[in-house]
C-alpha cells in the first residue's frame, strides 16, 4: 500500500476564473480581465446543450498579434478552442497530469455539476502538488 498523500485537483486549482462571452472582441476581453495572472479565458456556453470554450493568451498572440489583426475586429469565438477537455475537482492530480500528457494539454477547466469551479494547469500541479515531497 502506498503512503503517498492523495492530492486532488481541487487542492491545487486556481479558483479565480475569467469567463467571457464568445461574441466579445479580443480588445474588450483583455480590458475586462479580472485576474492578472490569467493565462487562459473560459468562454461561456451559449445555451444548456452547448460546451465551454477556451482561449489561451498564446492563442491571442498567435492569431491576433502575430497576424497583425486588429483586436477590435476579432471576436473570441474566432480563435477559441471548443469543446475543451475538462476535469472534475475530485480527480487525483497524478491522473490529471497523465491526461494532460496524453492529449497535449497545458491547462483545463475544472467542472463540477456542469459549472466551472476553477482552472488547473501543469504549473499548479507541480508547484502546489509536489511541495510536500521530500
Amino acid at each position: 500500500m502506498s503512503d503517498k498523500k492523495l492530492i486532488r485537483v481541487r487542492d491545487v486549482m486556481k479558483k479565480q476564473v475569467d469567463i467571457v462571452d464568445g461574441k466579445m472582441t479580443v480588445k474588450d476581453v483583455l480590458k475586462t480581465m479580472k485576474h492578472i495572472e490569467t493565462k487562459s479565458l473560459l468562454v461561456e456556453k451559449r445555451h444548456e446543450d452547448d460546451e465551454y470554450g477556451m482561449v489561451l493568451l498564446s492563442d491571442i498572440a498567435k492569431y491576433v498579434l502575430a497576424k497583425d489583426r486588429s483586436p477590435d475586429r476579432v471576436n473570441i469565438y474566432e480563435i477559441m478552442s471548443k469543446p475543451v477537455i475538462s476535469v472534475k475537482s475530485s480527480m487525483d492530480i497524478r491522473y490529471c497530469a497523465r491526461l494532460f500528457d496524453r492529449f497535449g494539454l497545458s491547462r483545463a477547466p475544472v467542472i463540477d455539476n456542469g459549472e466551472v469551479v476553477g482552472v488547473i494547469s501543469f504549473t499548479d500541479m507541480v508547484l502546489h502538488g509536489l511541495v510536500d515531497i521530500e
